[in-house]
């Protein structure tokens, strides 16, 4: 069962329009990775929890075969927590053991391994844990050797520097248990609650602190690091055109229909197809989407998507995350002002 019900606040203005879980991550919506990583588990029936982006997860997802998945869409009337998920969710679960995935998230190792432990192990739930800078974010577990002995939702005192990573294994009890709890101060049925259930029944819940790489990229620098992550482990391809006046130095990815001008291209860095670079520079841990145009601007560490169009800006653009059909250009007019058409949310920085 993957979750993409959420409505992915802290990336508006983005997400106003967008499923968060559809903003690419090194020219791959992040969604896309959960796919790959069920089912190289060997997972082929898979749920997905919608909920208002419903139609842009269809239509990106379709019925699976891409991934040789089949792909089940199961609607959450209202994102009401994890575990409320769960119950949505109990007609197609019915009683088998499942994997909950949220779709938001990345995990350099994928589950597989851990999906393997899971059918090994005579336990109830197994958990996947991450050592992190700031738990009071997470969902925070207290461990007695590799069991769980408590869980506490976005604790203001964390017991540990444990958060629960968004992947989970569990037996049909977790039902059971999710149907028992109250909603939380957030008004949320809450998985840590229906979990914290399961172990003060006397049930078994077991975790694995996973070593790999995690990111929730629920925020921008978290999606910008995974964009960084990634791109570190590209391999250099051009499938489109580079001119002998450009320069392409480190690990780059130019895909069809890509044009490079006169341009200077330090990867890791990735051109999406039909994308068209012209006199500018694209810097480092920089992912441009298909369809976009940079002229005369430097840009790097940044996600630029779909068909936006940049030009002439005269200072370098970084760490940033640029939305579809955008359009950022130098004024000539004069007299010389600054005009912006922006959405809630949105950040501008002016130097």
């Amino acid at each position: 069962m993957i979750l993409s019900g959420g409505e992915g606040t802290r990336l508006r203005p983005i997400t106003h329009t967008s499923a968060k879980q559809l903003v690419p991550v090194a020219n791959k919506p992040i969604l896309f990775y959960g796919l790959e990583a069920l089912r190289e588990a060997g997972i082929r029936d898979i749920g997905i929890i919608v909920g208002d982006t419903e139609a842009e997860i269809r239509a990106a997802v379709g019925d699976g075969s891409d991934w040789g998945v089949e792909v089940t869409y199961i609607r959450q009337e209202a994102p009401l927590g994890l575990a409320h998920a769960v119950l949505t969710a109990e007609p197609f679960l019915a009683d088998s053991p499942f994997v909950m995935y949220l779709g938001d998230n990345l995990i350099k190792e994928g589950v597989a391994s851990f999906v393997d432990e899971f059918r090994r192990k005579d336990v109830e739930a197994l958990i996947l844990l991450a050592r992190v800078e700031e738990p009071q974010r997470f969902g925070v577990a207290e461990l007695d050797g590799n069991r769980i002995v408590r869980l506490v939702e976005k604790p203001k005192v964390p017991p540990s520097d444990l958060a629960l990573v968004g992947a989970y294994m569990f037996r049909p009890s977790i039902i059971e248990a999710s149907r028992a709890i109250k909603p939380s101060w957030r008004d949320e049925l809450e998985i840590t609650d229906a979990i914290q259930h399961l172990i003060d029944e006397g049930k078994q819940v077991e975790a694995h602190i996973i070593n790999g790489w995690w990111k929730d990229t629920g925020r921008l620098e978290d999606l910008l690091e995974a964009n960084r992550m990634i791109l570190e482990g590209v391999v250099s391809r051009c499938d489109g055109s580079v001119d002998e006046e450009s320069r392409v130095d480190g690990r780059v990815v130019i895909e069809e229909g890509a044009e490079v001008v006169r341009s200077v291209l330090r990867g890791p860095a990735i051109v999406g197809r039909g994308s068209k670079v012209v006199d500018s520079f694209i810097g480092p841990f920089t992912s441009i989407y298909y369809g976009v145009t940079l002229e005369r601007s430097e840009i790097e560490h940044s996600i630029v998507l779909e068909n936006s169009h940049i030009s002439d800006i005269p200072g370098r653009i970084e760490d940033s995350l640029i939305g579809k059909n955008v359009e950022i250009a130098r004024s000539m007019a004069r007299p010389s002002t600054f005009r912006f058409v922006l959405g809630d949310n949105s950040r501008v920085g002016l130097v």
